[in-house]
């Protein structure tokens, strides 16, 4: 809107319109003290410069997060969800990973990070009504060499998995041609374990990611993958269990796991949702 056309004093239009500002936007990509310096009017004139520019580009009623929720259809992209390749993993994360920002997975050795990470480097080329994007993937190798034996198992064992995908659309997807490996050994990936308690208070047995804090903040999911050995689990305690420590979409949860043949599968009935004040989960919760 022309700066001529907003509901002002004329004195306050005619000083902004020396100084050159000849739309609403363009005063309002200014800051009050810019528009304070080119316009030399008073901080209360500005006041109601701003005010009378927002109005005049307001359109509609209020917009809230659940009207938003209702409407995601129309936004499909914002909405979207990679599949783990799992209904009970992908449960836990109410769809799948999200494809906006950063997801962490940490967790003690032997855990199956590695596991669900060539996991996902499969997932993401399936077809995206069967939960991937139609992509590729880059897996960063920290370790002596990629565990392409490993990979070319599951690949083969892709039809076992995902029983829910036809079998020629796995079949023709090329999946080994589709994953880019770079080798690196200046990054860090394994949690560490650390004699006091867990980082911030969060992660529980002393178990911490070992990027710190700084690497924290730009992280949108964390999950932790624990494993306890079998002589030293407790009767009834599942040997392995994924925790979703932090994200603004969901609530922190766990369910168990296990890695078998055909890759990384969570256990069905075994979802929990809710931290105690020491930082377990409590409150079962049937998975669907």
């Amino acid at each position: 809107m022309d700066v001529g056309h907003l509901d002002l004093n004329p004195r306050i239009i005619a000083a902004v319109k020396k100084a050159r500002l000849q739309s609403a936007g363009e005063v309002l990509r200014l800051s009050g003290p810019d528009l304070q310096r080119l316009t030399k009017l008073p901080g209360s004139d500005i006041q109601c410069l701003l005010q009378a520019a927002a109005t005049s580009l307001r359109t509609g009623s209020v917009v809230t997060a659940l009207h938003l929720l209702q409407q995601r259809d129309t936004f499909p992209a914002q909405h979207q969800r990679l599949s783990l390749g799992c209904p009970v993993l992908d449960s836990l994360l109410r769809g799948g990973l999200p494809l906006d920002g950063v997801t962490e997975l940490a967790g003690c050795s032997s855990a199956g990070k590695t596991q669900l990470a060539l996991q996902l480097c499969l997932a993401v080329q399936l077809p995206r009504c069967h939960g991937g994007l139609d992509g590729g993937a880059i897996y960063i190798c920290t370790e002596d060499a990629f565990p392409s034996r490993r990979l070319q198992q599951l690949i083969t064992q892709q039809q076992q998995l995902r029983a829910d995908v036809p079998r020629d659309v796995i079949a023709k997807i090329k999946f080994g041609s589709h994953i880019f490996v770079e080798h690196t050994a200046d990054v860090v990936t394994a949690a560490v374990e650390e004699p006091g308690p867990g980082l911030l208070g969060f992660w529980g047995e002393h178990t911490a990611p070992a990027l710190g804090i700084s690497w924290s903040n730009h992280v949108l999911v964390r999950l932790m993958a624990d494993r306890v050995r079998s002589e030293e689990a407790p009767l009834g305690r599942p040997a392995r269990t994924l925790r979703v420590v932090f994200a603004p979409h969901l609530p922190p949860a766990s369910c168990s796991y296990t890695v078998n043949l055909e890759g990384v599968r969570g256990t069905p009935g075994t979802e929990l949702h809710g931290w105690s004040h020491r930082g377990s989960l409590a409150g079962p919760r049937q998975c669907p």
